[in-house]
C-alpha cells in the first residue's frame, strides 16, 4: 500500500518519487515508512532510535543524501513510535528486528535488492541484531548504537529499578512536568537486560561489512561504545566523528558523507576491502588516546 508524491529531480538524476508505504508485521501491525524512490535496483533500509520516528533529522538527511546519489532510500517507524501502529515498549529489540525483517521481505518481494541496513542509536542496535540472525544484507551502518544494555537504564529508571519492577510489574517514567512520558514493563526491560550484544557482534558473518560512527561529544551514548563494536565485529570500520553529539546536530553533512562512502563501496563490484572514506580522518591510535 502506497501514496505518491513526485519531485523535482536533484542535480542530474531521474524524478524522484516520494512515496508512503505501509507494511505489516508479523503481529499484525501496520509499519508506516516513506520509500525515497530514484528508480534504482539498490536500496537502503534507514532505522530511528529509541521514542524516535522516520521523520527526526538523521534519518530524512540520510535518505534525502542516497536520493541525491540515486540511490532509493526507506525510512520506517518501528511498530509503537511515529505513525506506526502498536504500543510502545522500552526495550523490544528483538520485535524490532522482526519488524525490520518484514520490511526487508517486502521489498524483496518487489524484487528490490537490499544494499544496506542503516540505523541511529537503537536503531543501529536492531540493525545489527538483524545481521546476527538474518545473514542476508552484506552491508550495515550503525550509528552512535549501544554496546553495554546495562548502562543507561538507571539515568531513566533510577538506581533501584530492579526492585521498582520486582514490586510493581512496571515503571513510569515521568518528565519535568510531572506527566508520564512512557510506560516500562517488567517483560519489555528484561528484552533488554537478556539482549546479548556481544554473542550478536560475534555471530555477524565475515562476509557483512559493517560501520560504527560515533561521536566524541554523544551525550547519550558514550563514544567507548563504539570502541567495543570494533573489538568484537569480524569485518568491521570504526569511524569516531570529532566534535559530534549524538544526533550529529551540526554536522549532518559529515555523517551523510561518511555513510555514503561506505555504503558505495559496495556497490562496486570488485571484491577489494574498502579504505575508510576521507570524511572519516581519526584513526585508532587517536581515539585510544582520549580513553
Amino acid at each position: 500500500m502506497s501514496e505518491k508524491q513526485h519531485y523535482l529531480p536533484h542535480n542530474n538524476c531521474a524524478a524522484v518519487e516520494h512515496k508512503r508505504v505501509i507494511i505489516q508485521n508479523n503481529h499484525g501491525e501496520k509499519l508506516v515508512g516513506i520509500l525515497h524512490e530514484t528508480g534504482s535496483h539498490e536500496l537502503v533500509i534507514i532505522c530511528h532510535g529509541f521514542r524516535s520516528s522516520k521523520d527526526r533529522i538523521p534519518m530524512v538527511n540520510l535518505a534525502l543524501a542516497f536520493e541525491r546519489e540515486g540511490i532509493s532510500a526507506f525510512r520506517f517507524d518501528f511498530a509503537g513510535n511515529g505513525e506506526s501502529e502498536g504500543l510502545f515498549q522500552y526495550g523490544n529489540y528483538n520485535r524490532e528486528a522482526e519488524d525490520l525483517l518484514a520490511v526487508v521481505k517486502h521489498f524483496h518481494g518487489e524484487q528490490r535488492f537490499i544494499e544496506a541496513l542503516i540505523g541511529h542509536s537503537k536503531g543501529g542496535n536492531a540493525v545489527l541484531l538483524y545481521a546476527s540472525r538474518y545473514k542476508d544484507v552484506k552491508t550495515i551502518v550503525n550509528i552512535a548504537g549501544r554496546f553495554d544494555l546495562q548502562r543507561g537504564i538507571e539515568g531513566r529508571l533510577g538506581r533501584d529499578f530492579r526492585e521498582k519492577i520486582e514490586q510493581y510489574g512496571f515503571i513510569d517514567v515521568i518528565n519535568k512536568r510531572g506527566k508520564i512520558e512512557y510506560r516500562v514493563t517488567k517483560e519489555s526491560l528484561m528484552d533488554r537486560l537478556a539482549t546479548d550484544t556481544l554473542a550478536s557482534c560475534q555471530t555477524i558473518p565475515p562476509t557483512c561489512r559493517v560501520l560504527t560512527v560515533h561521536g566524541t561529544e554523544d551525550e547519550f551514548v558514550p563514544v567507548e561504545d563504539a570502541i567495543e563494536f570494533d573489538k568484537y565485529i569480524p569485518n568491521h570500520h570504526l569511524c569516531i566523528v570529532q566534535g559530534a553529539d549524538h544526533e550529529y546536530t551540526k554536522l549532518q553533512d559529515e555523517l551523510a558523507s561518511i555513510v555514503l562512502n561506505f555504503v558505495k563501496t559496495g556497490l562496486k563490484k570488485d571484491n577489494s576491502v574498502p579504505k575508510p572514506s576521507s570524511a572519516c580522518c581519526t584513526t585508532r591510535k587517536f581515539v585510544d588516546s582520549r580513553l
